[in-house]
């Protein structure tokens, strides 16, 4: 049966019936009058893992709290003042950083998979290498990295508490606060890689450049700036040329610094903020420039926006690597660029074996990411900015050979998606139209209804209402794109065993209240690693069984993307 024929219908969720469901499936959280959580710190030091995340979470702020530090955001510069107070009642100095030998990279998309390629490569010339960067997918000591892999849990336990007893410790009329959930995160990194004898740290900033707490830091090794685009608007601002200000705020004097290709009014404020402070700025050659013989260089991340990403890890790992001894080349210094012209293009090099190497080998889970799974191929991309979804559609519409789909409805495609933040739903949809899904699912970023047991991917920065409420609003966007007609088919009020409603047969724009559910209406007990949703049958259900093939693209938010994960992947849990 083709899906075209299916009969669409819009799923009407009763939102009180469905928060009443998930207030009982979580614990209650106790929320003090300064917006932090009131629940009392654990008394041992030794506590195991989730112990430890359970106290990190206390340090997250509640929705409400967040919409009032955002009305009252003071001067942004106080806020890295903050961060040195916390680092020093810690017990470092802002100075004991420079021993880390950092690259820091920030930048709008492409950032995260720009250290990963920059942290594999220099790991194959022995260096042990530390990885600061977020959010994490899984588990939260995913943002903490010892030559790529996650930090231990012992390990994590350990600095935990050495760092927050700490905190706790100095406490007094002038310093009552705990850093938040970043700050602390980003404060803990800096102790575990001084005290593990890291080579070097590659970090990259959480949000903007100029005002996140990883600028903190006086002296890195070199800078790096991804490709620029709109999003944090709230904070950033609200045009490309405020953004690249935010982002222009890592370059410090003296410290080579490098770009990808930029559009020009982005590319003239970098170039504005380098000379101000005379930063030597260059601009990434394409990657092509460095393929012999017209070969092209093999990456281990899908994607032909992934290039640009190689291309600016290649520059940071030779400058680290000359400034800090490691490389030997023939090839005289470049002169360092004239700040009153344009940045000039950096030179290419020969690529030795460990670069080639490390482009290949590199892994950066939750991008550009292929499942297969028997007849389920899962596409996991975490894109959340329109450029990103672009790049998604590109890859997705080459990876699942769009364009030569069966007539005879053998091949089902499904969307899964979900936004946070105040993101452009509907430009993110639209871009996603063309992919011709048979079916759209839209639900939060929990991995299961009830949040107990699963303290990592816990998030008290949003309220339930507003969740919910989003994924019917993509819902209603996406059929009206689509030009659906609406249907009024509500969902009963239970489901089987008292379960979560289920939707209607033949729906083909669904809402589920967490993404365990969403995945597994998807996969219809085809996927070995999902079991089949109960009840959970109808035309739609009929059609996906039936299927020879069913292409799932999961993507809008790297939290989905997550979730995703921990569902199909259970290794990553481990």
């Amino acid at each position: 049966m083709s899906a075209r024929r299916a009969t669409r219908a819009v799923l009407l969720l009763p939102l009180p019936v469905v928060l009443r469901r998930f207030h009982r499936a979580t614990n209650p959280r106790v929320v003090s009058s300064r917006g932090f959580s009131a629940r009392p710190a654990p008394a041992a030091p030794n506590m195991e893992y989730q112990d430890a995340i359970r106290t990190l979470n206390t340090l997250q702020t509640n929705a409400s709290y967040l919409e009032q530090v955002k009305r009252e955001r003071g001067d942004p510069q106080a806020q890295l003042e903050a961060m040195a107070g916390f680092l020093q009642r810690s017990g470092l100095k802002v100075s004991d950083l420079d021993q880390l030998n950092i690259i820091h990279v920030t930048g709008t998309k492409g950032k995260g998979s720009a250290c990963a390629f920059t942290e594999r490569i220099l790991r194959n010339y022995g260096l042990k290498t530390g990885f600061y960067s977020s959010p994490h997918l899984v588990q939260v000591r995913e943002r903490i990295r010892i030559n790529g892999q996650p930090i231990s849990k012992e390990l994590f336990s350990k600095y935990f508490w050495q760092v927050y007893n700490r905190l706790e410790e100095t406490k007094d009329s002038h310093y009552a606060a705990m850093p938040a959930y970043f700050r602390f995160l980003t404060i803990m990194a800096f102790h575990v890689f001084l005290q593990e004898k890291v080579d070097l740290a590659v970090l990259e900033v959480g949000i903007g450049g100029a005002y996140d707490c990883t600028n903190i830091i006086r002296k890195p090794v070199v800078c790096g700036i991804s490709a620029l685009g709109i999003d944090h608007t709230s904070i950033l601002g609200d045009t490309i040329e405020k953004i690249a200000w935010q982002k222009g705020g890592i370059f410090k004097p003296g410290v080579p610094a490098f770009t990808v290709q930029q559009l020009d009014r982005p590319l003239e404020v970098l170039k504005e903020r380098a000379q101000k402070i005379s930063c030597p700025l260059w601009v990434c050659p394409d990657l092509g420039a460095f393929e012999e013989g017209g070969r092209p260089l093999r990456l281990g991340l899908a994607g032909d926006h992934q290039r640009s990403n190689a291309a600016l890890a290649l520059q940071l790992c030779r400058t680290w690597l000359r400034r800090n001894a490691h490389l030997d080349v023939a090839e005289p210094k470049e002169p360092w660029p004239d700040c009153k012209r344009p940045p000039p293009v950096a030179p290419t090099f020969r690529l030795d074996k460990a670069m080639l190497q490390g482009l290949q080998d590199t892994e950066w889970l939750g991008r550009n990411q292929v499942l297969r799974h028997g007849p389920v191929t899962w596409y996991i991309d975490g894109a959340h900015t329109t450029s990103s979804i672009q790049a998604c559609v590109r890859w997705f519409r080459q990876a699942a050979q769009i364009g030569k789909k069966p007539a005879d409805g053998s091949e089902v495609r499904v969307l899964i998606f979900n936004v946070t933040g105040n993101r452009d739903t509907a430009a993110f949809l639209k871009l996603l139209v063309p992919c011709q899904f048979d079916y759209a699912v839209f639900c939060p970023n929990f991995t299961e209804v009830s949040t107990v047991g699963n303290a990592d991917q816990q998030n008290f920065n949003v309220t339930l209402e507003h969740v919910l409420t989003r994924c019917l609003q993509n819902q209603a966007q996406w059929l009206r794109l689509t030009e659906t007609e609406v249907g009024r088919d509500p969902w009963p009020l239970e489901g089987p065993l008292g379960g979560p409603p289920l939707p209607p047969p033949g729906a083909n724009a669904l809402v589920f209240p967490c993404a365990s559910q969403a995945l597994r209406w998807a996969s219809q007990g085809r996927d070995p690693c999902l079991e089949p949703l109960p009840g959970a049958g109808g035309s739609a259900a009929l059609h996906l069984r039936e299927a020879d093939a069913i292409q799932v693209l999961v993507t809008g938010s790297l939290h989905l993307a997550g979730a995703a994960l921990k569902l199909l992947d259970p290794s990553l849990s481990q």
